[in-house]
C-alpha cells in the first residue's frame, strides 16, 4: 500500500476554486522586495496616493495600473502570501496543485493577457477519454465528442427537458444588463424568487432537475434554493465578454468552456509574479482593521502598518469588506448589501498517485455524481503526467457537512467516493491535500459571494459606487466573469481607471 501523507490548513491568521501551503515557496517564484509581515514592518507609518486593501488578483492589478500611471501605492494583504482565493499547494513529491481558482477559458481575456505579460503559460485541461456519470448507484462511462457533448446521458425525457431549460435560461440572461442587472425589465419578478422555485416549475422531469442542480452547485457552490433567479441570470450573462454573450454552457463546459485550460506551474504564479513587479509596495501579514477619514485623507490601519492615502481601494469579498471598521460609517445601503451577500461553501480535495491510472482505463478523470462528499472531479495531473492527481470539489451542502469534520474523516469520505468512481487503486494515494475555504479566515468560503432573492434589486447599485474616496474592487464587482480570476483582473483594471479619474 502506498505511503499516505496529509497536508492540513494552518489557521487563517497565521496562514490562512477554488490555503494550505502558499506564497513563494509553493510557486517556486521569489517575492523579491515584498515586505514580509508585521515583524518586518512593525508600527510602520507610510504615505501613498492610494492604499489598496487586499493582495489578490484584483488588488494587485489595480496597484499595477496605478503605479504605471505614476501614482504611489501601498498594498496591504492580511495573509502571508498574495493571491487571495488563488493558491498553489505544494506536494510532497515536489509538484504543485491548485487549492483555489485554477481554470481559464474562452472570453476570459484579461486574466490571459495578464498571465501572458508575466510569462505564465497555459496548458489544456486533460479531457481525453470518457466522462463518468454516477447516478442511482450506477456507474456509466460516456463519450464527450458526440451530439450531447459533455452532458451526462440521463433518460431522453430528462435530456430534452434540460435542453429546453438551458435554452430558456440563456434567452432570459440576454435580457440582463451585466453592468446593472437590477435594471432588467423583469428584474423585480426574477429577483423575488429563488432559482429553485423557478426550476421546480420548468425542470419537470427529475433527471433534468438533477442536471441543472449539478450545474448550479458546480458553478456557485450553493444550492438552487439559496440563489436569486436574477443573480443566476446575471451570472450566465457575465460568462462572456463585450463581443460574446454569456451562456450556461460556457460556464459548465471543459472544452470551449470555463474549465478549458490551466496554468503551467499553478495559477498562483500569476499573482506572485505580479506582486514581484510591485516590490516593497506590497505588505504581507497586514490585515486591515479600520479606515478613517480625517482632514481629507484616509488613515488605513493594519496590523503593524498604517497608510495615509488620498484614496483607498478595498479589493475584498463584500462580506469581508464589511468587517473593517469605517469612520465615518458606510452608507446603510452599502453595509446592508455586504450583510446580504454570503460566500458559497467550497473545498477541494486532491489525491496524488504515482500515475494518472484512470487514463489507461480510457477515462478523463471527470465525474458527475448524485451522491457522495465529492460529486464532481477533474484530472489535476501536471502537463507531463509525471504523477497523477484527482481533484474533487466539495460544495454547498456537502461542504457545510464537512466543515467541522476532521481531515481524516473528510479524507476517508473522499477516497471512498474516488474508489466508487475509479476503482480500488484510488484508495491508496501517495499524498492527499484538502483545502476548505469555509474555514479560511480571510475568505470564509468561495468561489464567489452570491445574491439571495431581493438583494440585487434593493441594494445592487451600491456594489461598485464609491463611498467618498473609498473604491470597491474584487471579482464580485466585475461585470464579466464575476466570481472568476478574469473577473478579479477586470475589476482591478476598472477601479484603477476610476481612481485615476478622481485623483
Amino acid at each position: 500500500m502506498a505511503r499516505e501523507r496529509q497536508l492540513t490548513p494552518r489557521p487563517a491568521a497565521r496562514l490562512s476554486r477554488r490555503s494550505i501551503l502558499g506564497g513563494a515557496a509553493a510557486t517556486g517564484v521569489a517575492l523579491t522586495g515584498v515586505t514580509a509581515g508585521p515583524a518586518a514592518a512593525a508600527t510602520t507609518a507610510r504615505e501613498a496616493d492610494v492604499a489598496v486593501v487586499g493582495g489578490g488578483l484584483a488588488g494587485l492589478t489595480a496597484a499595477r495600473d496605478l503605479v504605471a500611471a505614476g501614482r504611489s501605492v501601498v498594498v496591504l494583504e492580511a495573509r502571508d502570501r498574495v493571491g487571495g482565493r488563488v493558491v498553489n499547494l505544494k506536494l510532497p513529491n515536489g509538484g504543485v496543485t491548485e487549492g483555489g481558482g485554477e481554470f481559464i477559458g474562452p472570453t476570459q481575456d484579461r486574466i490571459k493577457a495578464l498571465a501572458d505579460s508575466l510569462g505564465v503559460t497555459t496548458f489544456t485541461t486533460y479531457n481525453t477519454g470518457k466522462n463518468l456519470l454516477y447516478k442511482d448507484g450506477k456507474r456509466t462511462p460516456y463519450a464527450t465528442d458526440g451530439l450531447l457533448g459533455s452532458v451526462p446521458p440521463v433518460d431522453l425525457a430528462g435530456l430534452a427537458n434540460a435542453a429546453v431549460v438551458q435554452a430558456e435560461l440563456d434567452d432570459m440572461a440576454k435580457q440582463v444588463p451585466v453592468a446593472a442587472p437590477w435594471t432588467a425589465a423583469k428584474a423585480v419578478e426574477w429577483d423575488k424568487q429563488t432559482f429553485e422555485s423557478w426550476l421546480n416549475a420548468k425542470a419537470v422531469v427529475p433527471s433534468a432537475k438533477f442536471l441543472i442542480d449539478v450545474a448550479c452547485t458546480s458553478v456557485f457552490s450553493a444550492q438552487p434554493r439559496e440563489l436569486s433567479l436574477l443573480f443566476v441570470l446575471f451570472y450566465i450573462a457575465a460568462a462572456g465578454n463585450e463581443s460574446s454573450p454569456g451562456t450556461l454552457e460556457r460556464l459548465t463546459e471543459t472544452a470551449n468552456g470555463a474549465q478549458e485550460s490551466r496554468f503551467v506551474g499553478g495559477s498562483q504564479q500569476v499573482p506572485v509574479k505580479l506582486a514581484a513587479t510591485l516590490g516593497d509596495r506590497v505588505v504581507l501579514g497586514a490585515p486591515v482593521r479600520s479606515i478613517t477619514l480625517s482632514g481629507g485623507r484616509y488613515l488605513v490601519a493594519a496590523d503593524g502598518t498604517t497608510v495615509t492615502a488620498r484614496r483607498v481601494v478595498v479589493a475584498l469579498p463584500p462580506p469581508l469588506a464589511a468587517r473593517i471598521a469605517y469612520d465615518p460609517l458606510l452608507p446603510a445601503d452599502r453595509d446592508q448589501l455586504c450583510q446580504r451577500l454570503p460566500m458559497g461553501s467550497i473545498g477541494k480535495a486532491i489525491a496524488v498517485y504515482d500515475t494518472p491510472f484512470w487514463r489507461a482505463d480510457g477515462l478523463n478523470g471527470q465525474v458527475v455524481s448524485d451522491t457522495g462528499t465529492v460529486r464532481s472531479t477533474f484530472d489535476n495531473s501536471p502537463p507531463d503526467a509525471s504523477y497523477g492527481a484527482l481533484m474533487g470539489f466539495i460544495e454547498a451542502d456537502e461542504m457545510r457537512a464537512s466543515d467541522s469534520a476532521t481531515v481524516d474523516e473528510v479524507k476517508a469520505a473522499v477516497l471512498k467516493d474516488y474508489a466508487v468512481y475509479f476503482g480500488d487503486k484510488a484508495k491508496s494515494p501517495t499524498s492527499f491535500v484538502l483545502q476548505r475555504w469555509d474555514n479560511e479566515g480571510y475568505s470564509r468560503g468561495g468561489p464567489v459571494a452570491y445574491a439571495p432573492p431581493g438583494v440585487l434589486t434593493e441594494y445592487g447599485p451600491a456594489l461598485r459606487r464609491p463611498v467618498g474616496g473609498i473604491h470597491w474592487a474584487g471579482t464580485e464587482t466585475s461585470t464579466y466573469w464575476n466570481g472568476y480570476m478574469d473577473g478579479a483582473v477586470r475589476s482591478g483594471e476598472r477601479v484603477a481607471k476610476e481612481v485615476l479619474a478622481a485623483l
